[in-house]
């Protein structure tokens, strides 16, 4: 049986377990799409876009991080309840520690951001909220990561996360994402079952063409030192939507 976004309980999504898999060093892939993502970035001249979404947010900040040179507000949207618990406390209290050298190579990329990972954060506003439910057009700005692949098993419902996504920026908003290749459904931690829908350059390109101008999309191959979740690397969007 498909497993569909609205099957599974978000709000237990384990986030300890995800960020200790996954975010408590800089693993190369981190460092590639970060490369990838700051050459996007630095297009943008700094404070030139109103608001940033960060679509389906998760507990990871350096999309968050990276944002912060071109947006003057950016919205963390996100469904599950840990998640939003864990943002709140990053940005109400203090940040972890290990984000600070995703800030050091978020800044080194592009100068344009702010000298501290407080700074960076900033102008961070945590929604706690489904991203399918965000209005046309509101945003300057969308960033999405491993979010539509990954929740849901059903390649259509994969397709609508994606045009939602592009619908929530304004005509000629930037876009820019990463998903993972080829994951398939796969868990975090010791047991803990997540919905995943193997994706590759060629269906993103096709999902994403019509809607977009300026497409660029290229992959990065799988990391050796994440836990194999079964993928076979990342691929990596910048456009524009048409």
């Amino acid at each position: 049986m498909i497993t569909h976004n609205d099957d599974v309980d978000w709000d237990n999504w384990p986030v300890a377990d995800y960020l200790a898999e996954n975010y408590r060093e800089v693993h190369p892939s981190d460092a590639a799409v970060i490369t990838h993502h700051s050459a996007f970035y630095r297009r943008l001249p700094p404070g030139s876009l109103g608001c940033s979404v960060e679509f389906g947010a998760g507990p990871n900040l350096y999309p968050l991080i990276l944002a912060a040179g071109a947006s003057r507000r950016v919205d963390a949207v996100e469904a599950g309840a840990g998640n939003v618990a864990y943002l709140e406390r990053q940005l109400l209290v203090e940040p972890d520690a290990s984000w600070l050298p995703f800030h050091a190579l978020c800044r080194r990329l592009n100068p344009d951001l702010p000298a501290t990972l407080a700074g960076a954060l900033a102008q961070v506003r945590v929604v706690h909220g489904d991203v399918r439910e965000l209005p046309p057009g509101g945003y300057d700005l969308a960033s999405m990561h491993f979010v539509a692949e990954g929740a849901t098993e059903d390649y259509a419902e994969f397709t609508e996360f994606c045009r939602a996504f592009v619908r929530c920026v304004a005509p000629g908003g930037y876009l820019v994402a990463a998903f993972m290749e080829n994951m398939p459904t796969y868990r975090i931690g010791p047991a803990s079952r997540w919905p995943g829908c193997p994706v590759n350059p060629d269906l993103v390109t096709e999902v994403f063409a019509p809607l977009t101008g300026k497409l660029e999309v290229t992959r990065i191959d799988t990391d050796p030192t994440l836990p194999d979740y079964g993928d076979s690397g990342m691929v990596l969007l910048a456009g524009r939507r048409r």
